[in-house]
């Protein structure tokens, strides 16, 4: 039979099964029960919207008589406010089921992009898709399902594929920094990968085109203007027997499309792609001859000017005769920015013959260039827009020709 009693340690070291209960005489629905089998759990009992609601407080063997009540006190006052302390406990427990369940395709797409695009919207997507296209593997795995092994496994095969340690350290920190943020939102309490450490690299990559493929890229890009051309004029040689209205002629323009000038503009610059693709008309200066990188489309936030060659110079003001209208210098569709050169630039390597040689390492080639014609460490380091001179010395290394070109200066001493 149910007692009456304020609820004490007391009051519950005397309570018996066979009194199922106690009620508490100060705060209204708080009561203890006790189980057949002597287990002891403290509720709180009220009316929300027509309906009764019993609020389980805890267990007795996980929280004090006194501790019972103070959290009576503190959910009875929420009800008084107005607030369903089960419904929200109820939610609280199913978003937690949730997010234990929260697979990372989903968590990408839906909360780490979201982010992503407020810090920096002209990368985020690209972050995100280099998650999902590095590590497809674990597109059905839930965030507190990825193991260190899985990714030691995946480093292994992609050093043996011939992929550098900066790459796939650069892949595993942005998956790191993917899964970090889910622990700070609370999504998932922590995650392994802390456990797996950067691969070290003493000799950091650093690629650039030698005399013969320098050549084979200026052919390439060459070639396939020429048979951009050929094709254009045979289409609308078949669109004039057919009465079709004809394609603008190519032969008439410097450039076929955007890769020629893009490509050699990375060249005599040293500009990253972002910072190429993020320039408007508005940042060339052709009186001055030079052109500028806005800070907020600098990975360093710091602007910077860069003297433009004959080469950089007369691919601009060209380009430009073919682009009255553009806001941007390379410009997509609907007036915006191209994001991507990735295929393109594939096709041009492909017909240079060149190999491991990615669009980036057009930077390396300027750097490299400068150095070996002699131009000191500071003046590369301010045109890279480098907050550093560290930063600079992995740029500007010097070829081994160019090395072995200097010792043979050294002259035998008899």
């Amino acid at each position: 039979m149910p007692i009456k009693k304020k609820i004490t340690t007391t009051s519950i070291k005397q309570l018996k099964i066979e009194d199922k209960r106690i009620n508490d005489t100060e705060i209204l629905g708080f009561h203890a029960r006790i189980s057949s089998a002597g287990r002891i759990v403290y509720y709180l009992f009220y009316r929300f919207d027509g309906k009764q609601v019993n609020y389980k407080l805890g267990n007795a063997t996980d929280i004090t008589p006194a501790q019972a009540r103070d959290l009576a006190k503190e959910k009875a006052g929420q009800v008084a406010k107005g607030n369903d302390v089960h419904e929200e406990k109820k939610q609280v427990r199913q978003e937690t089921q949730r997010r234990k369940h929260l697979k990372l395709p989903v968590y990408l797409d839906e909360r780490y992009l979201p982010f992503l695009i407020t810090r920096n919207p002209k990368t985020a997507n690209r972050i995100v898709n280099h998650i999902k296209s590095r590590f497809a593997f674990l597109m059905d795995k839930e965030l507190d399902q990825i193991t260190p092994w899985e990714i030691e496994k995946w480093r292994s095969e992609q050093r043996q594929k011939g992929r550098t340690p900066s790459t796939i350290n650069h892949s595993v920190n942005s998956l790191k920094g993917a899964l970090s943020r889910a622990v700070e939102w609370g999504l998932i309490d922590s995650h392994e990968l802390s456990k797996v450490k950067t691969i070290k690299a003493d000799n950091i990559r650093v690629r650039y085109l030698n005399e013969s493929e320098e050549k084979r890229l200026r052919h390439a890009i060459k070639l396939r203007d020429m048979n951009a051309r050929a094709a254009r004029r045979s289409a609308n040689e078949h669109r004039e027997i057919r009465g079709y209205e004809q394609f603008p002629s190519l032969d008439d323009v410097t450039f076929v499309d955007y890769v020629e000038p893009l490509i050699l503009l990375a060249m005599n610059t040293g500009l990253r792609r972002g910072e190429l693709l993020s320039l408007a008309w508005s940042d060339i200066y052709f009186t001055e001859r030079y052109l500028q990188v806005r800070g907020g489309n600098a990975k360093s936030k710091q602007g910077r000017t860069i003297p433009l060659n004959n080469e950089a110079y007369n691919a601009l003001f060209n380009w430009r005769e073919q682009n009255q209208k553009a806001t941007y210098v390379f410009e997509g569709k609907a007036g915006v920015p191209l994001t991507e050169v990735k295929k393109p630039w594939g096709m041009v390597m492909k017909m240079a013959e060149i190999e491991e040689f990615n669009f980036h390492d057009l930077r390396h080639h300027f750097a490299s260039k400068l150095v070996m014609a002699g131009v000191d460490l500071n003046t590369v380091r301010e045109l890279l827009g480098h907050a550093d001179l560290k930063m600079t010395l992995r740029y500007a290394h010097l070829a081994p020709e160019h090395k072995a070109a200097a010792v043979s200066l050294l002259v035998k001493v008899d």
